[in-house]
């Protein structure tokens, strides 16, 4: 059951990102349009690389898959997995700003996305005042569609 869970958001992440299972096959290194299927149905289990790059191109978090599937994986944690999770087992629609924002964030060094976090919890950081200029000049051109 739970490996038809992983299938169910991969499918919902697949359709939420407007992509047929041959597109998402192609954009996926090993996968066919066959795979893609059989792994929504809960009959293929993907690979954690497989599932990221999944989450990567349909934009939803790469959580959301990979604790679906540690849960199909083992049953027998599932105490101490139910107790952690918060959104997991979830997909989101997001717009195409929100969706500039995470690749943005997923191409910063771990430093810079140690500011980017500091700086939304509204925390002083040493480069809040450069960090937040950049992240609204940023944001004003993904809202004028640069």
């Amino acid at each position: 059951m739970a490996a038809k869970k992983v299938g169910t958001l991969i499918k919902e992440a697949r359709t939420n990102a407007d992509m047929t299972q041959e597109q998402l096959a192609r954009k996926i290194k090993g996968l066919s349009a066959s795979d893609i299927s059989m792994a929504e149905r809960g009959k293929l289990d993907l690979t954690q690389a497989q599932l990221k790059e999944i989450a990567k191109v349909t934009g939803v978090t790469q959580a959301s898959l990979l604790n679906a599937a540690k849960d199909t994986s083992s049953t027998k944690t599932t105490k101490k997995t139910t107790a952690k999770k918060t959104t997991s087992g979830t997909t989101m629609k997001v717009t195409a700003a929100e969706k500039k924002l995470v690749e943005l964030y997923r191409a910063a060094d771990t430093e810079t996305r140690k500011e980017v976090v500091s700086l939304l919890k509204g925390e002083e950081t040493e480069l809040g005042d450069s960090l937040l200029g950049m992240l609204l000049e940023g944001v004003g051109e993904i809202l004028a569609g640069k």
